[in-house]
């Protein structure tokens, strides 16, 4: 097992983005910046964070994240990407829980409220209330079509993404605004469903809101030779109806049929049918799809299968072969999408998808996230040291000023930030010991509304009356009041607490 080493040795020559690499006695990976993986983590989390809460004003007076997928100090012309401020919403609602930090809830507020304001398809179009993912006039402020196909055309995946996300920002703000949005998206969702086949997702990848047409993706063995002409004429060979990215709609469905609002039993209608197709096809032929904004053919990728992993890791209810699924997609992956250019250092990384194959510091980062899930749910330990020497090969992505370069070509607002940060704190959440020794709330059931550590006492509301946190504290605790039951863990380096509550929203750990 995974020591936490004092002695390290430094590769003389060989550098991995930013930063020489440094290795432990036995020649493998260690961070960057600091030998503990605690506190090297929570390092690059709050460097990332402090790039992306201090980045410029752009041209038309929002945050440049709000305009551009690529940040470039002379302004990168492509617009936003397909999930990224979704993927933001999901990483600062988990590093708001771990820091208390009151800008970070703030600038969720921000992002989400000027998204709905700019972004929504017309209330009478075909597929109304949905977000488009894309400003095709980057500076304007609007979003308004797709990167690829263009103006009109969305991407029904990332409105459910975003429904989870605003149902989660509704309870943890507790401003309507965001639930009602989420209501609309999941009518509309609710409404288009269809069952689904081994072509066919339940919903489409990309589809007109107008007209209701899917567009086209081209078939990646054709794709080299035909490029130049497809991409010009938006010709292709395959009906871009099939992706598998629904676990955020899986789970949006949910959480609306848990509060009671809005068409509860379509909802219920609705998830099961995604479900069963999940489990019908993906889940058995490893047909995962595509997911990025700027790929126009046919690829697979490592997002949406990991994701469904996690997801079923979470909620086995769902699937009595959950463990057996979960494991053949975390083979698929390896298998698939493995990167063995970094082995030297003992690592493997992942690549993004089969399209373009090269190693991700997000997606190498989300594989170590779902390996120390896979352990933590089922005991079986055995890629705990592979997902450590993961997560420690990421933080090279990450200058001492906060910027965060994808490892083959630019600096990502999505993979960077967004999709990166949730990843450690996840990890975090599965393995403890990689947590920093210092105070701070790893995991919750329930949406945390409030929290904020003091000198000698945390204090924490929640959204739910009865659930369950996790925290990684220095020392024992004196005393924990608004707990049904609470028991305490040591580890080498200080301990955890696990917070059991029953018809109790607020919580104090004093020490």
């Amino acid at each position: 097992m995974f020591s936490f080493i004092t002695g390290y040795c430094i590769a003389q020559s060989d550098t991995i983005v930013y930063h020489r690499v440094k290795l432990d006695k036995q020649g493998n990976i260690l961070p960057w910046n600091y030998n503990e993986p605690g506190k090297a983590y929570s390092d690059v989390l709050k460097r990332v964070w402090l790039f992306w809460k201090n980045i410029e004003t752009d041209s038309n007076g929002q945050k440049y994240y709000m305009n551009h997928q690529v940040w470039n100090s002379h302004h990168d012309k492509r617009g936003l990407g397909g999930d990224q401020l979704m993927m933001a919403l999901s990483s600062w609602d988990l590093y708001y829980n771990y820091t208390g930090d009151t800008a970070v809830l703030g600038n969720m507020q921000y992002m989400a409220d000027y998204y709905l304001t700019h972004s929504l398809s017309p209330a009478d179009s075909k597929w109304p209330n949905l977000p488009y993912p894309y400003n095709m006039d980057v500076e304007s402020g609007i979003y308004d079509g797709d990167m690829i196909l263009g103006k009109n055309y969305l991407q029904p995946d990332k409105a459910g993404s975003l429904g989870n996300e605003l149902i989660r920002l509704y309870k943890k703000t507790g401003n309507e605004k965001y639930l009602d949005a989420a209501v609309k998206i999941a009518n509309t969702l609710a409404e288009k469903v269809r069952k689904g086949d081994a072509e066919n997702s339940p919903w489409p990848f990309k589809v007109n809101s107008v007209t209701g047409d899917t567009g086209m993706l081209v078939d990646e063995e054709v794709w080299y030779e035909r490029m130049e002409n497809d991409v010009k004429n938006k010709k292709g060979n395959k009906k871009s109806s099939y992706t598998t990215f629904w676990t955020a709609s899986i789970e949006m469905f949910s959480q609306l049929i848990g509060l009671k609002k809005g068409n509860v039993d379509r909802y219920r209608k609705a998830h099961d049918m995604v479900v069963d197709w999940m489990k019908e096809y993906p889940a058995k032929n490893n047909k995962w799809g595509p997911f990025f904004e700027d790929v126009p053919r046919w690829s697979d990728t490592q997002i949406n299968g990991i994701t469904y992993a996690m997801y079923l890791l979470e909620h086995p209810q769902i699937d009595r072969n959950w463990k057996q699924n979960a494991s053949n997609i975390i083979k698929w992956v390896y298998d698939s999408l493995g990167n063995y250019d970094y082995k030297k250092y003992g690592v493997i990384c992942i690549n993004e998808q089969t399209a373009y194959r090269v190693p991700g510091n997000s997606h190498t980062a989300r594989q170590a996230a779902c390996d120390l899930l896979f352990a933590e749910k089922t005991g079986d330990t055995a890629k705990i040291d592979d997902a450590i020497r993961q997560l420690n090969w990421a933080t090279y992505m990450v200058d001492d000023d906060g910027k965060n370069f994808y490892p083959t070509n630019a600096i990502w607002m999505t993979d960077g930030y967004g999709d990166y940060v949730r990843h450690y704190l996840r990890a975090m959440a599965s393995y403890p010991q990689l947590a920093p020794v210092e105070n701070h709330l790893l995991r919750s059931s329930s949406v945390i509304r409030k929290i904020t550590y003091g000198k000698k006492q945390i204090d924490y509301t929640t959204f739910d009356g009865s659930g369950n946190e996790l925290l990684k504290l220095t020392a024992k605790p004196a005393s924990v009041t608004g707990a049904a039951k609470w028991t305490w863990k040591d580890l080498k380096y200080g301990g955890v607490i696990t917070v059991s509550r029953k018809n109790s929203k607020q919580v104090t750990i004093l020490y």
